[in-house]
């Protein structure tokens, strides 16, 4: 039998870390190639990890709810004799850990373009200084979220593979690291050091050399412990109820919904504009064709590739509608991405991205649309299946909803609602006259970021969607 270690793998360009949710299988388990081991979660997808050899599970290495950066191993799996055996260097490398615990918890931050300061931290936190290595778009956001220059981040030390800053690096020294340094001067040596915080504000005099501390000086005395801080949101202990109430924690999904609707509507001042839209041929035009595109596909043929193929030539009319915002810059895509909201069967809501949406014709958006949400729904989405989107489309009307104000999906700048198909009477002009007839009706809500979408162009971009969907031809083939 051969020993062979199963590593995290990469699930992403940028993803650089997962949590462990549950382990599928137990030590002593028999596992077939490409049968899942384990649930991983990240910060954008949860999903299944397969075994890439066959043999059985042997040994566990990392315990559920534990962050494990990408690469690091996280099973032994025993093979038949003759397989890929366990790389050393992993075996060589374990014992290493130990080591990063004499790491200073509280990085010291000197100034940028300071060289002696630069060699002097690099002594003190044990070679962690690191100009330009990778940072991943999440550390980015949490640093420009919390105000921390991009250029201390070269002096933070990473747990990640290769050095890399992982999340929880970035966020223990949000909590730990800028706490301490409010308090007391930090220190480099034996020269006192200002902190970020202030050394962004304090005058600088060019002329005047910096200060150094006497030979004899007596070493710094340590601060005074800090005073204790609020528990964490996610430490609060848990309200107390009544006996006729129930109390139910959120799931690891619903609180990143929930941190990521909060965060949308305090970035995005949110407008919605609505249009009523006759859809009367479309109806008759899939009332037509389901039947037999669900014996020949053998998949349903529903209103939602319509309605993304009416947004992607919409879009094409008004780009400035599938843009970005990055502080006082625009940027505008060229692709067409457009992601549709997905009810999962926990309740819990995710949005797969159909990539180049405007390059498929009406069977291949089908096919996509159809693909993506199976795939949502048995938690099989990969993590490049939630990224890139540039616009959202979410259809409230299949919860029986005629119209709704939707939340943009940061960094997005727009969303589109539709709602439920309705039966009205209306006013039908013909050569003969005005008469009155049975149409189908629906209506379209439109939420737009006002910092960027003003409502001309917000409301004209979802006439536009109305008017493709009333001139949808009733000879279209798929």
């Amino acid at each position: 039998m051969a020993r062979v270690e199963m590593t995290m793998p990469k699930m992403g360009e940028s993803i650089m870390e997962g949590t462990v949710l549950k382990w599928l299988k137990q030590v002593g388990d028999a596992i077939e190639q490409d049968e899942s081991v384990l649930e991983v979660a990240t910060d954008k997808v949860d999903t299944e990890v397969p075994a890439i050899y066959a043999g059985t599970l042997a040994e566990i290495l990392v315990q559920e709810g534990q962050v494990v950066a990408v690469g690091a191993p996280i099973a032994i799996i025993e093979t038949e004799a003759g397989a890929a055996t366990a790389a050393p260097a992993a075996a060589e490398a374990a014992p290493a850990a130990p080591a990063a615990a004499a790491t200073p918890a509280v990085p010291y931050l000197p100034e940028a373009g300071d060289p002696q300061a630069a060699q002097q931290a690099t002594a003190t936190t044990g070679g962690t200084y690191q100009p330009g290595r990778f940072l991943s778009p999440l550390v980015l956001s949490i640093a420009r979220e919390e105000g921390i220059p991009v250029a201390d981040l070269d002096y933070l030390p990473g747990t990640g593979s290769e050095g890399r800053i992982t999340k929880k690096d970035i966020l223990d020294y949000v909590a730990k690291g800028k706490q301490s340094l409010q308090g007391a001067p930090a220190t480099v040596g034996d020269q006192p050091r200002e902190t970020p915080a202030q050394a962004s504000h304090a005058p600088v005099n060019e002329g005047t050399p910096k200060p150094t501390a006497a030979p004899s000086a007596p070493a710094a005395a340590p601060a005074a412990p800090a005073a204790p801080q609020p528990a964490a949101t996610g430490s609060k202990p848990a309200p107390s109820v009544s006996g006729g109430q129930e109390l139910i924690e959120m799931d690891r999904m619903r609180k990143m919904i929930a941190q990521r609707m909060v965060d949308s509507k305090r970035i995005s001042p949110h407008v919605t504009s609505f249009v009523e839209a006759d859809v009367t041929e479309i109806v008759n035009w899939r009332n037509k064709h389901k039947d037999g595109y669900k014996k020949r596909e053998g998949e349903n043929l529903t209103f939602t590739p319509i309605f993304i193929q009416a947004v992607a030539r919409a879009i094409q009319d008004f780009p400035m509608i599938n843009v970005s915002i990055d502080g006082d810059y625009i940027i505008k895509k060229r692709d067409i991405n457009i992601g549709v909201a997905v009810a999962l069967p926990s309740g819990n809501l995710i949005v797969p991205v159909i990539k180049n949406a405007d390059q498929l014709n009406l069977n291949g958006l089908s096919k996509k649309v159809n693909d993506l949400a199976t795939r949502a729904r048995a938690n099989k989405l990969k993590s490049e299946d939630l990224e890139g989107g540039t616009y959202t489309l979410s259809n409230v009307g299949s919860f029986g909803n005629v119209m709704g104000t939707p939340i943009i999906m940061q960094p997005q700048v727009a969303i589109l609602a539709v709602g439920a198909i309705k039966k009205k009477p209306a006013v039908i002009e013909t050569a003969q006259g005005d008469l009155i007839g049975i149409r189908h009706f629906m209506f379209l809500s439109h939420s737009y970021d006002h910092r960027v979408v003003d409502g001309s162009l917000g409301g004209m971009f979802v006439r536009k969607v109305a008017d493709y969907l009333e001139q949808f031809d009733p000879n279209t083939a798929i």
